[in-house]
């Protein structure tokens, strides 16, 4: 049996940057990281390729890791948020400029992002074993013990579970995982827009749903359609010209004018989340413990906060007493709080949106307008945008 001070299930971008966060901190520890799925080799720049967003205080921790470079050809800087509800007054904007920052956060296209990290894992010295996965595991006083799908056995003396909202290793450990799917799923695709982004972001509130704008390179917006589940397959197969002029409508000419859609693509949309994130030895990070509506972006930041406390945990434990009752019992505290704030304010945000009464949308324009007179009024907003949860103030 091949011993490890922390094996980690799931080799992805949470997972993959807990090992690279974790070696950062002590190269002394032994790191083992499971994946079930191999990374693709030579991975070429697509119209298609997806992107996710990382705030500003994400950019900022992934710096200090030498895990981000502002100057990748697949990162685009978000200088401007506008967030408005179609058809009210409602509307307001975050620059980064008043909050004394380069960028408000960056859009990263995943596909290069997972080559860098798999390569950066080589080079810190951890232990990939992919394609595996886990097929058995056994919680010891003093270690846990896992079987590899190809037999191989391995232990450590701590476990994180990275390997998504579905996690198997989750369900191995018989972890509470409560959900509520939501009756909307999101539509994503890239656009073309005419005359470039400049950098600005968008979040529109639409009688049919969501909607999301991200700025990419090469003057793309990486998009986020929110919209009743019955509705989503009519417009995954409708032409690329309708499809285009149907958003347009529904969007608006805020962001420009659409131009091209590339491939088009859904997944349902769900908010849940396991009752403890800690068992015996073992801890959840990233959407294995966290699942929560793409309406704010905080899906990854929320989980990169995950791996920030943990190795914060580690910082100030002693090595005899990784993975005890103490270290675990200290990581749940640290979580609880954020975890609790991201989950309530997205779930209120989808609920408040969504609905269609005149007093509450009167409501949610009277807010935004607030906002756009007061930077001081949309310093809180800003602060989540930014994921500054951790420490440290806007004002």
């Amino acid at each position: 049996m091949q011993q490890f001070d922390i094996l980690i299930v799931g080799g992805g971008m949470a997972g993959a940057t807990a090992a690279l966060a974790i070696s950062k901190l002590n190269a002394d520890y032994k790191v083992g990281v499971v994946e079930a799925f191999a990374p693709k080799d030579n991975v070429h720049p697509s119209f298609d390729d997806r992107s996710i967003a990382f705030a500003q205080q994400s950019v900022v921790y992934l710096q200090s890791l030498g895990l981000f470079k502002s100057s990748w050809t697949y990162a685009q800087a978000i200088k401007q948020v506008n967030v408005s509800d179609r058809g009210h007054f409602g509307k307001t904007q975050i620059n980064h400029d008043d909050y004394q920052c380069d960028a408000l956060g960056y859009v990263v296209e995943v596909n290069p992002y997972g080559a860098f990290l798999h390569q950066q894992l080589n080079s810190a010295g951890v232990t990939l074993f992919c394609p595996a996965s886990v097929t058995e595991l056994k919680q010891c006083d003093a270690q846990v013990e896992i079987t590899l799908s190809d037999a191989q056995q391995l232990s450590a003396k701590l476990l994180i579970i990275a390997d998504g909202a579905q996690s198997p290793t989750r369900t191995l450990l018989k972890f509470d995982f409560s959900s509520v799917v939501y009756e909307q799923g999101a539509l994503i695709a890239n656009i073309q827009v005419q005359g470039g982004h400049n950098g600005k972001a968008f979040e529109r509130f639409t009688e049919h749903g969501p909607m999301a704008l991200l700025p990419m390179s090469d003057d793309r917006y990486s998009l986020v359609w929110c919209m009743n589940n019955t509705q989503l397959e009519p417009y995954l197969q409708m032409a690329p010209e309708q499809f285009v002029a149907q958003l347009q409508q529904a969007f608006g000419y805020r962001a420009g004018l659409f131009t091209h859609v590339g491939m088009r693509s859904s997944y349902p949309l769900m908010f849940g989340r396991v009752d403890k994130v800690v068992s015996h030895r073992c801890l959840l990070i990233g959407n294995a413990a966290h699942a929560i509506h793409p309406i704010a972006g905080q899906g990854f930041n929320l989980g990169l906060r995950d791996i920030q406390c943990l190795v914060t945990v580690l910082a100030n434990t002693d090595k005899q007493e990784l993975g005890n009752y103490h270290f675990t019992r200290s990581y749940e505290l640290s979580r609880e709080q954020d975890i609790n704030m991201v989950m309530t304010l997205t779930d209120s945000l989808v609920r408040l949106f969504s609905n269609s009464s005149r007093l509450v949308a009167l409501g949610r324009s009277c807010g935004l307008f607030a906002m756009a007179l007061s930077t001081r009024l949309k310093a809180p907003l800003a602060k989540q945008l930014m994921g500054h949860v951790l420490k440290g103030t806007i004002k």
